[in-house]
């Protein structure tokens, strides 16, 4: 497997890309995705054919290596990107859900699915450069929260890192909260 080491790394590809966009605690990635490798069967297979067990397995391994990462010990939730409730009804299941859940369990982070909210709904951003999603991620993130939300290190938990549009919107989303602090961790990371 295609294993980035980014938990050993303190300014790796996951970081650098948010550099002057977003002020991170840390931020890292599992796996490094190439067209046609075993990372993007891996990701295909969860995120369309509902092999939610892959996220599970996937979440397990890499909880084992973050176990000894320090920066994580800091961490209160663990926060999907969310899926439109539209998007969710289509598909039946968040293809992160399994991941953020196992690595929650190792762990012993709690998972937050209530407090960032996709607001609109948009077709897959796959095609799509970073100009592109940023005009249509800009305004389809919000936060839903309470006094008790303030003050957390959230872990903001994605499938894969292409340009950084969507955790970028979403980690803006969440540190409106507060004295939030954010962090990004993905299951890929693709190597322009």
């Amino acid at each position: 497997m295609p294993f980035t080491y980014h938990h050993e790394i303190p300014h790796n590809d996951t970081i650098k890309k948010f550099y002057g966009l977003i002020p991170l605690e840390f931020g890292v990635s599992m796996l490094y995705f190439h067209h046609g490798g075993i990372a993007q069967e891996l990701i295909h297979n969860l995120k369309y054919r509902n092999q939610q067990n892959i996220g599970s397995l996937l979440g397990e391994l890499y909880a084992k290596d973050l176990q000894n990462f320090e920066p994580i010990r800091s961490v209160t939730e663990i926060i999907p990107v969310p899926l439109h409730p539209k998007k969710l009804k289509e598909r039946g299941y968040n293809q992160v859900d399994s991941f953020c859940e196992s690595i929650g369990n190792q762990l012993q982070i709690p998972v937050n699915k209530n407090v960032l909210l996709r607001t609109q709904y948009n077709k897959t951003q796959t095609k799509k450069n970073r100009e592109a999603r940023q005009q249509l991620t800009r305004a389809i993130f919000d936060v839903n929260f309470t006094s008790n939300d303030e003050n957390k290190h959230f872990l903001l938990v994605d499938d894969v890192i292409t340009t950084g549009s969507t955790l970028e919107i979403c980690a803006k989303a969440l540190l409106k909260i507060p004295n939030a602090k954010v962090s990004i961790l993905t299951i890929a990371y693709t190597q322009s």
